[in-house]
């Protein structure tokens, strides 16, 4: 049995096409714009879609209260996937005195569900603050999948060094080459990036990262890659946090910009919801 919340209702047409019929739920607001809940079915076990973006706080209470009604309707064992995870880069403390807010959002969640299932947290470490089982699901397979044809005998690029373990996933997955752009500190005031150890001239690249939201990085990258004689340029991102006007100054800069669809986005051509509902971790 499963729920759609009201953050992933972007993806309730694709997640009826392989499940079938949904949960019966009542999800409105009062007037003064608090959420009401209702569950009509019941069971014993449910899994519950939720995404935790815009407006974030909203989407992380409903998650709760569903959580709480779907517990006094009688369900037992409650499972809940998150597209995107709110909060996700909180996590440590960078000043005295903040909190580890993806902690309190995890711990929180926790109270009422017994699984998650997160695509491409930003930090996978920060999954153990989840009391139950908590799985980081791979879109691995779905931007190779996308991009396979598109690519050709290319190479997989992460724009930093943290970003090296999903191009790694990525070009294992198309059975490519990878690298990672690092700095280099070519003067007290100058700093140079160049992807580590490989030859891009006249070859197609793949840039993959987590997240973009202004897309500086990657316009950057773009720009050293096009120098480097790199031949065609696509970027492969989970999620799409757009600042205004990013989608439009990257695109221009690269053959083809794609994210996944965790967030609904005039370039979320990549569906990850076959392996979310089967929880590919």
């Amino acid at each position: 049995m499963i729920v759609v919340g009201s953050g992933a209702r972007h993806l309730r047409g694709e997640i009826e096409r392989i499940c079938g019929k949904l949960a019966s739920v009542e999800i409105k607001k009062f007037p003064d714009g608090e959420k009401y809940v209702r569950v009509l079915s019941s069971g014993n076990e449910v899994t519950v879609v939720q995404s935790t973006y815009k407006p974030q706080d909203e989407n992380i209470v409903e998650a709760l209260i569903l959580g709480d009604a779907l517990r006094e309707r009688g369900f037992k064992r409650l499972r809940l996937l998150v597209p995107y995870l709110a909060y996700s880069r909180q996590d440590r403390v960078t000043h005295e005195g903040e909190p580890v807010s993806v902690r309190a959002v995890l711990k929180a969640l926790g109270i009422y569900y017994d699984e998650l299932y997160v695509v491409d947290v930003h930090n996978p470490e920060t999954l153990r603050f989840f009391p139950g089982k908590a799985v980081n699901v791979s879109p691995a397979k779905a931007i190779a999948t996308y991009f396979k044809e598109k690519l050709g005998e290319g190479i997989v690029l992460a724009p930093d060094r943290g970003a090296r373990t999903r191009a790694k996933a990525v070009a294992r997955r198309l059975g490519l080459g990878h690298s990672h752009f690092e700095k280099h500190r070519v003067s007290p005031t100058e700093v140079e990036i160049r992807p580590v150890d490989i030859d891009v001239e006249g070859k197609n690249v793949l840039i993959v990262d987590d997240i973009i939201s202004t897309g500086g990085t990657i316009m950057k990258a773009t720009s050293i890659l096009r120098r480097m004689g790199a031949e065609r340029i696509f970027v492969g991102v989970t999620h799409g946090v757009f600042a205004d006007g990013a989608i439009e100054r990257v695109s221009k800069v690269v053959d083809e910009l794609a994210v996944t669809n965790t967030i609904p986005t005039p370039v979320s051509r990549i569906n990850i919801v076959p392996d979310l509902l089967g929880l590919r971790g």
